[in-house]
């Protein structure tokens, strides 16, 4: 079961939902680097759960513990090793699922892969829990590309049938990326808040979950980042960002909306401005043959509803082979949206710094 990614910046994650602790190992990093703590304290909170209605009330303080790699809150260049303890686990309710398979979850093919040895409890090593240590990195890479004049951030743009604002392709302030980066419900258009945490409750008082999608930004990059075929900048942030569990779609720009469109409507054309060749539309969200063309890069994820809901589900089970009926105990995010937006910065930090380097 290999959790390691990476070239020049190689990421290894560890742990289990309710095991006793997660964390992560970073190898490569540049030494010197001072830690901004506030920051990634900052990210790892927004990620959390227990903090908002809107998610699962398994409260965990999420306090990432730095055992290697960094000397007087700088970077000595070494592996930096961190551990989260994990505080608040109920493994009692997820004694009956050994047998009974969760629809939309692991379970099977993980069965199926490790002849049931896996840690079914919270999902185990599948479980969302694990993209703490992940959000633990991303800000950590966010922290490097910021010195290198690149900032990115996301935010929620749609749950179930409420959007947000989308992005302007082709201009994108860095004060509006701070901003998302900032906050624990991230949409452009303040007022889409109530509206989706309306949609939130509506799913959730009838044992019901949600999905929705991220949309996501970077500005700053040069053009001329990545390489064609094997080595696109999209093959590689979306990598990283179908390593987040509920990511079931990744689409750059327009993305499917290519589909439905002709080439007059949507290629984008160039000017000279200020000296420089500029793109005057972004519709392929700031990447062409797999290289970047210097204007913000623009993507978005689709995330499926939270399969742990309350409803009965038909499902099977595998010690008597008989079909039955599953009603899941414990407790699950009816939307995890909100919290999967510092997840899928963190993804795509960590996949353009290594792309960078």
């Amino acid at each position: 079961m290999s959790s390691v990614t990476g070239d020049k910046i190689k990421l290894a994650v560890f742990g289990e939902s309710h095991g006793e602790a997660i964390g992560c190992v970073i190898d490569g990093l540049p030494a010197g680097l001072k830690l901004d703590y506030d920051r990634i304290y900052c990210d790892m909170a927004r990620r959390a759960p227990g903090r908002d209605s809107t998610a699962t009330p398994r409260l965990e303080r999420d306090i990432p513990h730095i055992i290697s790699g960094v000397l007087d809150g700088v970077t000595t260049g070494a592996p930096l090793a961190m551990l989260i303890e994990n505080e608040n686990t109920k493994s009692g309710d997820y004694e009956r699922i050994s047998d009974v398979l969760r629809p939309s979850h692991s379970d099977y093919a993980a069965y199926m892969k490790y002849g049931g040895f896996n840690d079914v409890r919270g999902g185990g090593h599948f479980s969302g829990r694990l993209t703490a240590p992940l959000v633990f990195a991303g800000a950590v890479a966010k922290q490097i590309l910021k010195e290198k004049g690149i900032t990115l951030g996301a935010h929620i743009k749609r749950i179930g049938e409420v959007e947000d604002r989308g992005f302007d392709y082709n201009s994108i302030d860095r004060a509006l990326l701070e901003r998302l980066t900032s906050g624990s419900f991230s949409v452009i258009d303040e007022s889409a808040e109530s509206e989706m945490r309306a949609e939130i409750a509506r799913y959730k008082a009838e044992g019901n979950s949600v999905g929705g999608e991220i949309e996501g930004a970077i500005i700053g990059v040069p053009a001329g980042v990545g390489g064609n075929m094997f080595d696109t900048v999209e093959g590689k942030l979306s990598s990283l960002l179908f390593s987040i569990p509920a990511v079931k779609g990744v689409q750059f720009g327009l993305g499917f909306g290519f589909a439905e469109s002709n080439g007059a409507e949507v290629n984008d054309g160039y000017e000279i401005k200020d000296g420089r060749v500029s793109l005057i539309t972004n519709n392929n969200g700031g990447i062409l043959g797999g290289i970047t063309s210097g204007a913000p890069i623009v993507f978005s994820v689709a995330v499926k509803p939270t399969p742990s809901i309350a409803a009965k589900q038909r499902s099977v089970n595998l010690k008597t082979m008989e079909n039955e009926m599953l009603e899941i105990k414990g407790r699950h995010d009816p939307c995890i949206v909100p919290r999967a937006v510092p997840v899928v910065e963190a993804a795509a930090a960590i996949a353009l710094l290594d792309i960078l380097l």
